[in-house]
This record gives structure tokens, C-alpha cells and sequence, in this order.
């Protein structure tokens, strides 16, 4: 029954699982290469990147828009809504859930994103100032806003429930997840919930150089967080889209559950952005707001997917908020930080961590951070590199933020 009162005991689970990233066009390449720490960083080709000075990045090379989206709504929208529209077509297949079948009122559709339709938007600005006002197409209103996404997706599948978007940069993949829980909990039957981005053209490669965060290392190894000679992120495309359902929903049509959204923190540091991270303090207070709401300790912890963010202050930063929130557990808790592999790709990175989360509770396999060769020893953490490990995840603590001092941390726990 839909209500505006929420039931804090209704339990949300995930079903469904679509992906789109650098290291694969599916859920099952993608999961593929990430067991086996394979990079999808390589020399940006879809434009000349040779005069920024960031000159690599994550790329989705195999992405066929023909093969997801109607010719009619490509035209209408931006590459980052077609790759939306391709992992929630993933994800619905995955979970074998038909929306067709369901009360249009009690679907939700909640997804996260930074740039927006920002390609699309290049193109039209690019005709304003080329050839004036009458030649920006009626589209350029729509394809570019944050919502984009969330409204074609709602559109395509006839989800009429509470939906919305997130824009808390690369907190936001979680900050999804967490509203989809809210969502099910106040009568929602199936949240539609992720992130992707597509900051890969040329404008939006020039906002994204003015944080002063990406590396300017030749390199397609230059991403290594936690590394003592780490110097800041490349940049990635890409994301996931997730099917989350009430418990009692999923049961009762017999799907395959991956885990459970268990717990959800979100803090902000409350400083400007140019002041970068402090002390970790802000992101501690997210960690145990989700332990506290999982009703969790530290010790039960199995593994953290790490935000990672690569430079020394805000990796730093990571590590002492490990060790404020998790206690003597924070020095045997494996940590790992599977973007390094695809970049980071802001609000689609979280997501993917989440699913990759998920992942390893099924296999029961932990991903690697790759390019970290020399872990910096002051941070006291036990990083997981080369090729993974074996281990039987039950729960997972997922952090991840956002330009500005957004903070997330996520729960996901195995058995239900």
C-alpha cells in the first residue's frame, strides 16, 4: 500500500543488476575484467585531447546506441541518458521483472548524475555561437538537465511512483540507493536507481580540469589512490543501473536476491570545495550513521570499497576516517577500490562499486585496486591488490564523495 508514512522495518533488496562501463557492455564482461583487475583507461580517442592536460580516461568503446534506445528518443537525448536507458533495459532483464506487470503508481525511478547531458549540450551551444538562436534545437531544453535520465526511463517503462535525481556529484550513486530505500519504505513496490555519466567531450573535460584534481601524468596507470606517489584521479564513463524491490515483493515473485541495502549515512563537510578534505571527520560520522543503522558493529565488516580518490590530502583523508569510524578494524578490514580500472566516473562510480559489492558477495571474490605499487604506510590500511582474493563476503561497507564535501556510506548485506 502506497503511504506518505514510512515503515522503517520494510526491507529493501536488490534484484537486478545493468552495467555500461570501460571494461565491459553488461554486467557479466564487465564483472569479468573486474575480478581480474583488466584496465579500461587508455589515450581519450573520441576527440583530440592533445591540448588538455588530462589526456586519459575510462571510455565505453563498444556501446552501440542503436542497439538500446528508439531512433526517435536518440535524437532527443544525450549519450549519458542512452547508456541509462541501456543498463535499466540490463537490470529489468536481469531480475526478470516486467513493468508491464506492475502497478504503474507503486514504481519509482530515482537516479544520480554531475554533468548531465553535457555533450548535447556542446553541440547546441556550439550552434548558438556559430550560427545564432534559431539553429539550438527544442531538445537542447531537456537533454541536458539531470532529470533527463530519471524521465526517459520513467517514460519508457510507464513508472508513474515518486522519482527523481540526485546531483551530489560522486556521492550521488549512493545517495540513489539510499533515496530508493526511503522510497520503499513509504509503499513503492520496485525503485529503478543508479548512476551513469558521459563527461567525455570537450567542454566537459574543461569543467572538469578546473577542480584541480585530475592527473596530468601521461599515463593510463596514473589513477592509484592509496599509492605514495598517487597524483590525483582520471576521469571514466559509464555507470550502473540497479532494480531494487521491497523484501516481501521480491519473495513473493521468487527472484534472485543479491543482498540487502542494510544501512545508509550521508554528512556533509560544510567547507568550500577549493578547501579540499580535512581530516576525514565528516566521512567518519557517515560511517558509523550507517553501521548505526545497519545495527552493526566495525568487527562484522567484510570488506570496504573505498572512495579513492587519488591525491594525497584526500586520500589521507579517507584513511583517517576509516580508522575514526572502524576503530582497531580498520587495520585488518580489507579495502579495495576497483574504480582504478574505469576511472572515476562520479555519480556512476558509486553505483558500480555498489554492484560490484553485491557481486562479491556472490562469488565471494574481492576485486583488486590496480597501479597501486607502493601503498603509501601511514595510512595502516590492509589494501587489496594484484588479481583480488578469495573470501566469503556477508557485508560490505561502500563509501564514496563528492566534490563540494558530500559524504555517503552504504551498507550491503548478504543473507536476507
Amino acid at each position: 500500500m502506497i503511504t506518505s508514512l514510512p515503515d522503517p522495518e520494510r526491507r529493501a533488496v536488490v534484484t537486478g543488476l545493468g552495467v555500461v562501463a570501460p571494461t565491459g557492455m553488461g554486467t557479466a564482461p564487465w564483472w569479468s575484467a573486474t575480478k581480474l583487475g583488466q584496465s579500461g583507461i587508455r589515450a581519450i580517442s573520441r576527440f583530440d585531447a592533445s591540448r588538455y592536460t588530462t589526456r586519459f580516461a575510462g571510455q565505453v568503446l563498444d556501446f552501440d546506441v542503436t542497439d538500446h534506445v528508439d531512433p526517435r528518443v536518440a535524437v532527443q537525448t544525450d549519450r549519458w541518458t542512452w547508456m541509462g536507458l541501456a543498463a535499466a533495459e540490463m537490470a529489468f532483464e536481469d531480475a526478470a521483472f516486467d513493468p508491464s506487470e506492475h502497478d504503474p503508481f507503486a514504481m519509482s525511478v530515482i537516479t544520480a548524475s554531475s554533468s548531465g547531458g553535457v555533450e548535447f549540450g556542446q553541440v547546441e551551444i556550439q550552434k548558438l555561437w556559430g550560427q545564432g538562436p534559431r539553429f539550438v534545437g527544442a531538445y537542447q531544453s531537456i537533454a541536458w538537465f539531470y532529470a533527463a535520465t530519471t524521465g526517459q526511463i520513467s517514460i519508457r517503462y510507464g513508472m508513474k511512483g515518486h522519482s527523481g535525481v540526485v546531483a551530489t556529484e560522486g556521492a550521488g550513486g549512493l545517495e540513489a540507493l539510499g533515496q530508493s530505500r526511503r522510497a520503499l519504505r513509504r509503499g513503492m513496490e520496485a525503485v529503478v536507481t543508479g548512476g551513469l555519466e558521459a563527461p567525455l567531450c570537450p567542454y566537459a573535460l574543461c569543467c572538469q580540469m578546473g577542480n584541480g584534481r585530475m592527473s596530468t601524468l601521461p599515463a593510463a596507470t596514473a589513477y592509484r589512490p592509496f599509492d605514495e606517489r598517487a597524483s590525483g584521479y582520471l576521469p571514466g564513463e559509464g555507470g550502473a543501473i540497479l532494480l531494487v524491490e521491497s523484501l516481501e515483493g521480491a519473495r513473493r515473485r521468487g527472484a534472485h536476491i543479491y543482498g540487502e541495502i542494510a544501512g545508509y549515512g550521508a554528512t556533509h563537510d560544510g567547507r568550500l570545495p577549493t578547501d579540499g578534505p580535512q581530516d576525514g571527520a565528516h566521512l567518519a560520522r557517515a560511517i558509523r550513521i550507517a553501521l548505526d543503522d545497519a545495527q552493526m558493529t566495525a568487527d562484522e565488516l567484510d570488506v570496504v570499497f573505498a572512495d579513492g580518490a587519488g591525491s594525497l590530502d584526500a586520500d589521507a583523508a579517507e584513511a583517517q576516517a576509516l580508522h575514526a569510524a572502524l576503530g582497531d578494524r580498520a587495520r585488518t578490514v580489507p579495502v579495495t577500490v576497483p574504480k582504478t580500472m574505469v576511472g572515476r566516473t562520479y555519480a556512476g562510480g558509486a553505483s558500480l562499486d555498489a554492484a560490484a559489492a553485491l557481486l562479491s558477495m556472490r562469488d565471494r571474490h574481492i576485486p583488486p585496486t590496480i597501479n597501486l605499487e607502493r601503498p603509501a604506510p601511514g595510512y595502516a590500511l590492509r589494501l587489496v591488490r594484484d588479481g583480488g582474493e578469495a573470501a566469503d563476503v556477508r557485508t560490505v561497507l561502500v563509501l564514496a564523495r563528492g566534490y563540494g564535501g558530500f559524504n555517503s556510506a552504504l551498507v550491503l548485506r548478504r543473507d536476507v
